[in-house]
């Protein structure tokens, strides 16, 4: 009971001081399945702020920081895809909405707003969830990205490698900002 009553006045805290998130915790996956081999890549480098009362967040992600299973592949990724000397991030700045911070558990929420891939920026809307576990707030999102729409290109000798989408997952963990 004493949790509960602790959740609570936590969750009212968060939602009447309107202040703004920022990410602990990050973890960026993408998953790429091809005919010949499939291919996963993690980033826990990310960076985001969220605002609770409105709903705004932004997040960027340094592409080099995505970690492969082999060398070879982060090497082809970053120069021969991604060209992340060119475009070292990916960033996001939309509106999440769909959730009541002071009702607390698990919610399904939508996010909309601009990502920026390769340097190409798109509309898009994605679902996610959003969950409040004592201060923090867990923020957990799973999309398709068509390389196309961010004129990331397959070359044709390895058309069989690269898949034409891939999975991206997202799993943020926020914490409230301190302001100094």
């Amino acid at each position: 009971m004493k949790k509960i009553i602790f959740l609570i006045l936590t969750t009212c805290a968060i939602a009447a001081s309107g202040q703004k998130y920022i990410a602990e915790k990050s973890l960026v996956v993408f998953f790429s399945k091809a005919s010949v081999e499939d291919i996963t890549a993690k980033n826990i480098q990310s960076n985001s702020i969220f605002d609770v009362e409105t709903g705004e967040i932004a997040f960027s992600i340094p592409i080099k920081e995505f970690q492969f299973a082999k060398s070879l592949m982060k090497e082809h990724f970053n120069e021969k895809y991604m060209e992340t000397e060119k475009f070292p991030k990916s960033t996001f700045q939309g509106i999440i909405t769909g959730y009541q911070i002071k009702d607390g558990g698990t919610q399904s929420v939508k996010a909309s707003g601009k990502l920026m891939i390769h340097g190409v920026t798109k509309e898009i809307d994605v679902p996610g969830t959003l969950e409040v576990v004592g201060n923090k707030v867990l923020l957990k999102s799973r999309f398709i990205v068509k390389l196309e729409d961010y004129s990331v290109t397959r070359p044709q000798l390895l058309w069989k490698n690269i898949a034409e989408q891939v999975e991206v997952s997202l799993d943020f963990t926020f914490i409230p900002h301190e302001k100094k």
